[in-house]
């Protein structure tokens, strides 16, 4: 029953997580396009990442756990999908295409990156202490 529950907290999490990424990173968009201030640049904004971070680390921490979406298999693919979705945060950070393309790639992937960095960073400690432990 607990990991029933467990289970759907950490599924809701991870929707309300995406959307609220997916939604914020069109915003951002937007204000970058507009020339207006960046969302995360505003004190609203750092709320918002504040909210991406700690639902991402809900993610993250119930995966650990073995209590999430995330089976025990799924964690090398969801550590390379997770690390390639920051280093693509990072290589979209001077895109400039006009119109619109670079700042959609660059708000987006900023946001996914905020609320997938905790839960790949909490995974990626497990998975260096179980490769230690087998080790020993």
């Amino acid at each position: 029953m607990a990991k029933d529950m467990m289970g759907k907290v950490a599924i809701w999490a991870f929707i309300i997580g995406t959307v609220i990424a997916l939604l914020v990173g069109l915003w951002q968009a937007y204000t970058i396009e507009e020339n207006q201030q960046p969302v995360f640049t505003t004190e609203m904004g750092g709320w918002i990442a504040w909210i991406l971070a700690i639902l991402g680390a809900i993610v993250g921490l119930l995966a650990m756990l073995g209590k999430g979406t995330i089976t025990k298999a799924e964690v090398p693919a969801f550590l390379m999908a997770g690390v390639a979705l920051l280093v693509m945060y990072a290589v979209f950070q001077g895109f400039t295409i006009d119109p619109w393309i670079g700042s959609l790639f660059r708000g987006v992937s900023q946001s996914l990156a905020i609320f997938i960095a905790p839960a790949v960073g909490i995974l990626a400690i497990k998975a260096i202490w179980d490769i230690g432990k087998a080790a020993a």
